[in-house]
């Protein structure tokens, strides 16, 4: 397997050249040249193996022959899941008419685990063979940060700089990031919104000689080795809500931002996995929502919530899949996000509107709606859950028997769930006394030449 650019102006590459060149250097973002598919017998063998099992053999077709962490495959997916508290890694649990998938059972208590602890093990494996350096930037609305930081933290060659929101993330989710003081851990709190971190993180990576000199690499979802490690719990979801057999076919109901976690069950989908429909569940941050009632994908203002970790304008996974719906025409896809940097909105034709959504529902849930469906949870399954995956609960509510993602533990959004149920949930041993640690952060302005200059300071 090889990669190849959104935007077309990269040449095929290995497996693992597009994990470390993370964002494309045309400025797209890498995926495969061809979308494997399985067969109804793989499928059924898949349903019984161990998340470990199913996570190798859904990897391996997106390796590249050849390549020695092809063969090291197996060892990484052991060690990356190894830091995992559940047996399963990622259970699922039935609530009432509906399957909850448990993605927070890493050493964060969020999906961002699954992806990230196998990022940092394989960004490791990489460096050793070429006794090389990689310094990681990347921005979070929350969770990604302290699951890059805890994946590479200590680790030899690699420095990690994570950019967040400052003051816009839960008081867990800062600590969880700030009071890593490892000295290859370098925190930046950014005095504005995810997307002006996002869009500093883009600036930085589409400054081809600064990213060299630097060597830059990618922990956001746009490495594709990110979607890749998400793409395993939806078919090991499927399989034990299924029992195996390929007719059943379901609906997945993902509280999604960036479009990444989202868009790991669509080509889950185009693989072979049997799915209904994606329910494309957000806040009042609905640019995707917006996108698929009308067609027109129009940047707005970011509004903070009490589910900060969507609170997003800018989708940077979208395009990847805007390169299927476009029909796989690169141009036409640089003409779109030209206009979108240019005039802050793109539009496609009807019939494309209309073929995106017979793929994604999507729905919008307010902050009443999001508060009085953990509440919802707890007096009916005794069930504390946290406020995205409650986006995603209550989005799911016309589809029975629907596997809804659960993103996150109800613990690192205590305040929210308090205002639902009126008590906190319980602090699990990864988070007590976090509040009481110290911390280490640089406070800065969205000016991408700070950042510039203080990854100049630290690496110099």
């Amino acid at each position: 397997m090889r990669y190849i650019s959104t935007r077309g102006s990269v040449p095929p590459i290995s497996f693992s050249k597009a994990v470390m060149m993370g964002l494309a250097t045309d400025g797209g973002l890498l995926l495969p040249e061809r979308i494997p598919t399985i067969s109804a017998d793989q499928l059924r063998h898949w349903s019984r193996l161990s998340f470990q099992d199913l996570a190798v053999e859904v990897m391996s077709p997106f390796m590249t022959a050849g390549e020695p962490v092809t063969a090291q495959l197996p060892e990484l997916v052991r060690r990356a899941f190894s830091t995992f508290t559940h047996p399963e890694i990622t259970p699922v649990v039935r609530a009432g008419d509906h399957w909850i998938l448990e993605l927070f059972h890493g050493p964060t208590l969020a999906f961002k685990d699954v992806a990230l602890q196998f990022l940092g093990n394989l960004f490791e494996t990489l460096l050793n063979a070429e006794q090389g350096r990689l310094n990681i930037l990347g921005a979070t609305s929350g969770d990604t940060g302290s699951a890059a930081i805890h994946g590479v933290r200590g680790r030899a060659g690699i420095h990690v700089f994570i950019l967040h929101p400052h003051g816009r993330v839960s008081p867990i989710q800062e600590r969880q990031m700030t009071s890593v003081l490892d000295a290859n851990v370098h925190n930046i709190a950014i005095r504005g919104s995810f997307d002006d971190g996002q869009s500093i993180v883009k600036e930085l990576f589409n400054d081809l000689a600064f990213k060299d000199a630097y060597r830059l690499g990618a922990v956001n979802s746009i490495n594709w080795a990110r979607i890749l490690a998400q793409i395993v719990y939806y078919f090991y979801a499927w399989g034990r809500v299924s029992g195996g057999d390929p007719a059943r076919r379901l609906v997945f109901s993902v509280p999604t931002g960036n479009f990444g976690d989202i868009f790991a069950g669509y080509m889950a989908m185009r693989m072979g996995l049997p799915v209904e429909r994606l329910v494309l569940a957000t806040n009042r941050n609905d640019i995707l929502v917006r996108f698929l009632e009308s067609g027109a994908y129009r940047i707005g203002t970011v509004q903070p919530t009490i589910s900060p970790s969507m609170d997003i304008q800018i989708s940077s996974n979208f395009e990847r899949y805007l390169y299927y719906l476009l029909g796989e025409d690169s141009e036409a896809v640089c003409a779109a996000m030209k206009r979108l940097q240019q005039e802050g909105v793109f539009a496609v034709s009807e019939a494309q509107r209309q073929e995106a959504g017979a793929i994604f529902a999507a729905r919008r849930v307010g902050e009443e709606e999001t508060l009085e469906q953990i509440r919802l949870t707890w007096e009916q399954h005794q069930m504390l859950i946290d406020p995205h995956t409650a986006v995603g609960l209550h989005a799911a509510g016309d589809f029975p028997g629907s596997i809804c993602l659960a993103t996150a533990h109800a613990a690192k959004f205590g305040a929210a769930v308090h205002r639902a149920v009126g008590m906190e949930p319980a602090i699990p041993p990864p988070l007590a006394g976090l509040l009481e640690r110290p911390t280490r952060c640089r406070i800065l302005d969205p000016d991408p030449e700070a950042v510039r200059a203080f990854i100049r300071e630290v690496l110099d």
